[in-house]
């Protein structure tokens, strides 16, 4: 049994827990590490060459803390040396363990890119759900969100982003991407994560983020129409698409206010699917793309979406856990 440190003790015997101590006990009770670190490790560096590589799950727990607190890699680096809360999650004791540098940090990322490994946390975390009985998969509401890419034009290539577009939304324009996601209306829990650039239509993306065996498909009025695209000809699903305010505001009385009841009823229902845009968005921080491209930031998109899934059913996990 390894010996802590000094000020770990010191650490430990504070009084007072803060809210981040508290968030990432939590994470350390219901990430998968075992079953993530298994999918991922047949394709991690041997570190046959050189310096052997830092281990993988201290690596991953890592990479999860720069989603969380939203920091880019020198960030991070000055984080984890700054922060005794960061470095007792991310397994680390400065007087025996390296921080592992930017650059160390930079090539982790371009490795879970360059074999498309996101997807598969994404999609371990969603079977751990599934198997938990917390993704029931019964019914999908689907949406999407603007996110912004940096306008300034003051980098090497002297260019915008080329694969960001713009977008107008009500009277305010908008550059960058949009992620389309597709959310089980019975937990909350996201399914499917796919990017675009920002001046996709929603609906082009219906058929991508549903998985084809739900029953039921809510979603708001920017989706008018998808039941009769030809994508859906197949699908045996209750059509639940939000009705547009002057198509009700022309309906007699009578039909108005049982429409106007019956959009309020449905608008409940689709509202789940804004919870984990605020997650992102906001506990995340994730207001602003950080890379240049699709692929890079598609790929980060759907690790923050794997861990605000596990943030949304924390309560349940935690439950399971201890039970």
């Amino acid at each position: 049994m390894r010996q802590g440190s000094f000020s770990q003790a010191e650490y430990a015997g504070k009084k007072k827990q803060t809210r981040r101590d508290k968030f990432l006990a939590e994470m350390e009770q219901v990430v998968p590490w075992a079953r993530l670190v298994d999918r991922l490790h047949p394709l991690y560096p041997k570190g046959e060459r050189g310096r052997p590589p830092i281990g993988l799950e201290r690596m991953l727990r890592i990479y999860f803390l720069q989603q969380w607190y939203g920091l880019a890699d020198e960030a991070l680096e000055d984080a984890l040396y700054d922060s005794q809360a960061l470095r007792g999650f991310a397994r680390i004791e400065l007087n025996r363990d390296p921080v592992p540098d930017a650059t160390t940090l930079l090539k982790f990322r371009h490795w879970l890119e360059r074999h498309e490994l996101t997807k598969v946390l994404f999609d371990e975390v969603g079977a751990m759900l599934e198997e938990r009985g917390l993704l029931m998969r019964q019914g999908t509401i689907v949406d999407a969100t603007i996110i912004a890419a940096p306008p300034s034009t003051k980098n090497k290539s002297k260019s915008r982003d080329p694969e960001m577009h713009q977008t107008k939304k009500g009277n305010q324009w908008h550059f960058g991407m949009k992620a389309h996601i597709g959310v089980d209306v019975a937990s909350g829990v996201v399914h499917t994560v796919v990017g675009t650039a920002a001046n996709e239509a929603d609906i082009n993306q219906m058929a991508a983020v549903l998985h084809g065996r739900e029953s039921a498909v809510f979603a708001d009025a920017g989706y008018n129409g998808a039941d009769k695209r030809p994508e859906h000809d197949e699908r045996d699903v209750s059509w639940n698409i939000a009705v547009k305010r002057s198509i009700i505001k022309a309906l007699p009385e009578r039909l108005r206010d049982w429409a106007q009841a019956a959009e309020t009823a449905l608008s409940q229902v689709r509202a789940w699917v804004e919870h984990p845009f605020h997650i992102v968005k906001n506990l995340f921080r994730h207001r602003k793309l950080r890379y240049r491209g699709l692929a890079k930031n598609t790929a980060q998109l759907r690790t923050l979406f794997a861990l605000a899934n596990l943030v949304i059913v924390k309560k349940a996990l935690l439950a399971q856990v201890r039970g």
